[in-house]
């Protein structure tokens, strides 16, 4: 069994200077995976070298495709064509990865091999009928487990039909596994979405000469098509940009530049909502990295105060809301979240485990239905359990600037699945955070 990992978070601050966070995950992802069954040779720069990331390369090498790298970023993925994988001599074991699985149950729901999906324990408890659902509408056939999680056991040598379908809760990686189901479809799949979602596999799938429209908010395309090779850079991913957003704006005196970050507008929620509760946020040196638009961010220190989190901007900024919350904390008034349901089926229940973390710091956190409510204030020093979550365990990370004592933060090992050297890069731009093996 590996020893527990733990941060001991000091404070710290101000944040000055400039520096690039990680590629962006979901591009990294999907580079793989159509790169995989692209025809030719894919070269990637700019990938994200963690855990998650890593999983999607190790399924794929399982099925027989040569990829080099990743090495300071780069990736050479040689393409075996829309019908060349081949079926992996056991099951593919996909760590904490919920888009790994999720996107590969749509991908190999096509193929003719049978396969098998794992995950580590927290993956396994994530809902994924979700996906199995929808799929089996187009004729796969998916095994899951009673409660329907993981592991997925696909049935290949099925013959897809395409389908129109209705997403009855906004999730880029349901989508994304129907329309990566329906390159293998026969006919049209369109999937409708209730808001928008993160669009990373239309932008990548048309890079890689694939065409998809958009009509009546739906995302359709036609099966049976091929993929070509394409180079591409991954931006810096605003997900993790979010964290040194949040401690800049927090942190008395700071000013910090975040290098290359991924301003796709189906991910900038998190922009938005900071500023409304009065975040000081630039962007500049506006470019694109192949289709995806690319920014750098100015943050500079300023006074928050709280707001109601408009519904619409949720499905944009889901995956930010632990640092957010924390923002909420040390605003000035209340700050209300509702819609946000989806939070409580991530790696963790990020509303419970956030409200529990917060209250463990003196905050007065009320967790709903869907959503939270949170009063701000002062935050002092304790102990946080993050509940392996990558994301619970940064937002307490950026939280101890303005706490009065040391927060240690509980079981942060997974960091590794979206933000490799986190306490490092951390510690240059101004925190005082120390690894801890418990």
């Amino acid at each position: 069994m590996n020893p527990r990992i733990d941060y001991l978070a000091r404070g710290g601050g101000p944040l000055t200077g400039s520096l690039r966070v990680p590629g962006d995950k979901s591009i990294s992802h999907r580079a793989v995976m159509l790169g995989a069954i692209a025809d030719g040779v894919t070269e990637v720069t700019g990938f994200l070298e963690g855990e998650d990331a890593l999983a999607t390369v190790a399924a794929f090498r399982a099925m027989g495709v040569d990829i080099q790298g990743p090495e300071d970023g780069r990736v050479t993925i040689r393409g075996v064509g829309r019908d060349g994988l081949q079926a992996p001599q056991g099951p593919l074991y996909l760590g904490n990865s919920g888009t790994s699985m999720r996107l590969l149950a749509g991908l190999l729901a096509g193929q003719r091999f049978d396969s098998e999906l794992t995950g580590d324990a927290s993956l396994s408890r994530r809902p994924m009928r979700r996906v199995t659902r929808p799929l089996a509408e187009m004729g796969a056939r998916i095994d899951t487990t009673p409660e329907g999680t993981a592991p997925l056991y696909i049935h290949g040598g099925q013959r897809l039909r395409a389908i129109d379908y209705d997403l009855p809760v906004a999730s880029a990686q349901v989508k994304s596994a129907i329309l990566l189901a329906g390159l293998y479809a026969e006919g049209r799949t369109c999937v409708r979405e209730p808001a928008v979602t993160r669009d990373h596999t239309e932008r990548m799938l048309r890079a890689f000469g694939f065409e998809v429209t958009r009509e009546d908010h739906g995302i359709c395309l036609v099966g049976g098509g091929r993929l070509s090779a394409t180079a591409l850079q991954v931006p810096a991913d605003i997900s993790s940009a979010a964290f040194f957003l949040v401690a800049a704006t927090i942190a008395p005196g700071s000013e910090l530049v975040l290098k290359d970050v991924g301003i796709n507008p189906t991910r900038t929620g998190v922009i938005h909502i900071l500023r409304e509760m009065g975040a000081d946020i630039h962007i500049e040196n506006e470019r694109t990295f192949g289709d995806e638009p690319v920014a750098d961010l100015r943050v500079r220190h300023a006074p928050l105060h709280g707001i109601h989190i408009p519904e619409d901007l949720v499905p944009l900024a889901i995956d930010e809301f632990p640092v957010l919350f924390v923002a909420a904390a040390l605003a000035e008034g209340e700050t209300v979240l509702t819609g946000a349901e989806e939070l409580r089926v991530k790696e963790s229940d990020r509303i419970q485990v956030m409200a529990d973390g917060l209250q463990a710091l003196g905050a007065r956190a009320e967790p709903t239905a869907d959503g939270i409510r949170i009063h701000g204030g002062s935050l002092h020093g304790g102990t946080v359990d993050s509940h392996g979550d990558h994301r619970i365990a940064m937002a307490f990370t950026v939280a101890s600037l303005r706490t009065d004592g040391p927060v240690r933060i509980r079981d942060c090992a997974n960091v590794a699945t979206s933000f490799p050297g986190f306490p490092e890069l951390a510690s240059q731009a101004g925190l005082d955070v120390e690894v801890v093996t418990a």
